[in-house]
C-alpha cells in the first residue's frame, strides 16, 4: 500500500514516525508544505486550497492508496470536503486528544495548546461542547500563535520559545492542570520543553499512535498485509530543517524540493 501523508511542515513527521513502528510493508510519501507554513494562522479557503492541491499532487505523482492529513488545522478545515472529491481513497485526518483528557485527568482540570485556526473549527467546538456536558473538567485552551514557526525553525528549547511557553502554561500550572492536550502534530516535538515550564508531573496527550492504528485496521479491509520493509519519501514546499527531519525520524532521508 502507499499512502500520502502531509502536513504544513514538520509536525506530521510525528505521526509518520509512530505509522513506522505499527505499519509493514508500506511506501509513505510525506510533503511539508513548508512554504505556506503555519497553517494554523491562515483562512479556512486557503487551507482547503493547499490540502486540496497536495492530495492531487499525490495521486498523480505517487498514485496513493491512503491520504493522512497528519495535521489538526488541516483536518478541521478541509477533512470533509477531500472525503467528497476523492471517494476511491482511505483518508484519516487528526484531531485533538481531548476525550482521553477528559477521561483520566485526576484533578479534573485540563490544558488545550491549539492553533487557532483549530480552536476557531465547527469541530472542535462541537466536541469540546459535547465532553463538557458529560465530564465535569474544567478546560484551559490557549491559541499558540508563532509556536509552530519555532520549531519550524529548531529553535524548540530557546529562551525565546521557552518565554512564550510561560506565558501560556502559567496559568494552567497555577491551577493544578494534570493533563495537557497537545492539539497541533508539531508539539510533541516540544514535549520536554513543556513538562519543565509545568514544573509538576503532567501527562501531555497526542494521538499519534491512535492514527497509526487507524489507518493499519483501514488499510488491512482493503486487503493489506502487515508486514515486509516500509519505505519514506520526503518532499517539501519550501525551507525545511533536514537536522530536525532526522531527529525525529532516526535516520538521515534525503529531501526533494517540489513545487505544488
Amino acid at each position: 500500500m502507499t499512502i500520502g501523508v502531509f502536513d504544513s511542515g514538520l509536525g506530521g513527521l510525528t505521526v509518520v514516525s509512530a505509522m513506522m513502528k505499527h505499519l509493514r510493508g508500506v511506501e509513505i510519501y510525506y510533503v511539508a508544505d513548508t512554504q505556506n507554513t503555519p497553517y494554523g494562522e491562515k483562512s479556512k479557503e486557503q487551507i482547503l486550497d493547499f490540502s486540496v492541491s497536495i492530495t492531487d499532487y499525490l495521486i498523480q505523482n505517487h498514485h496513493i492508496d491512503a491520504l493522512v492529513v497528519a495535521c489538526n488545522t488541516a483536518t478541521s478545515a478541509a477533512i470533509k470536503e477531500l472525503r467528497l472529491l476523492f471517494p476511491y481513497l482511505v483518508i484519516v485526518g487528526t484531531e485533538p486528544g481531548l476525550k482521553p483528557a477528559f477521561a483520566h485527568t485526576q484533578t479534573r482540570k485540563i490544558g488545550i495548546l491549539a492553533t487557532p485556526a483549530t480552536l476557531g473549527g465547527k469541530k472542535y467546538k462541537h466536541l469540546i461542547g459535547t465532553l463538557s456536558l458529560e465530564y465535569d473538567v474544567e478546560y484551559f485552551e490557549q491559541a499558540c500563535s508563532g509556536l509552530v514557526a519555532q520549531i519550524e525553525k529548531g529553535d524548540t528549547d530557546t529562551p525565546q520559545t521557552i518565554a512564550m511557553l510561560e506565558d501560556w502554561l502559567a496559568p494552567m500550572r497555577e491551577a493544578n492542570v494534570d493533563t495537557i492536550v497537545l492539539g497541533c502534530t508539531h508539539y510533541p516535538l516540544i514535549s520536554k520543553a513543556i513538562e519543565r515550564v509545568m514544573s509538576h508531573p503532567v501527562a501531555l496527550v497526542q494521538t499519534a499512535d491512535a492514527i497509526s492504528k487507524r489507518v493499519l485496521h483501514l488499510l488491512e479491509e482493503k486487503g493489506h498485509i502487515n508486514r515486509g520493509c516500509n519505505r519514506i519519501h520526503i518532499a517539501a514546499t519550501g525551507v525545511i530543517e533536514s537536522a530536525m527531519v532526522e531527529q525525529i525520524l532516526g535516520e538521515k532521508i534525503e529531501i526533494e524540493q517540489v513545487v505544488i
